[in-house]
């Protein structure tokens, strides 16, 4: 499964977020919970339905979304 399959869009689910194989986690969720400093070991084991390439899915997804921001310069 690539990266670009593990993260799914759909209109009912989380306001549309963009979440992890159609579950009800978000790629927000678990960049919240690395970013508050939480290993991807903690976060595999606290959601055991999470795989680790779930976790690198996120880190590209992020990481993709970046590359695309527009930068206004003033």
């Amino acid at each position: 499964m690539s990266r670009h399959e593990r993260i799914t869009l759909e209109p009912g689910k989380r306001g549309g977020r963009p979440c992890i194989r159609g579950l009800r986690i978000t790629v927000y969720d678990v960049l919240d919970w690395l970013a508050a400093g939480q290993t991807p070991a903690d976060i595999l084991t606290d959601f055991p339905e999470l795989e680790a390439a779930d976790i690198q899915a996120c880190l590209a997804y992020a990481a993709d979304r970046e590359r695309h921001v527009q930068v206004v310069h003033s």
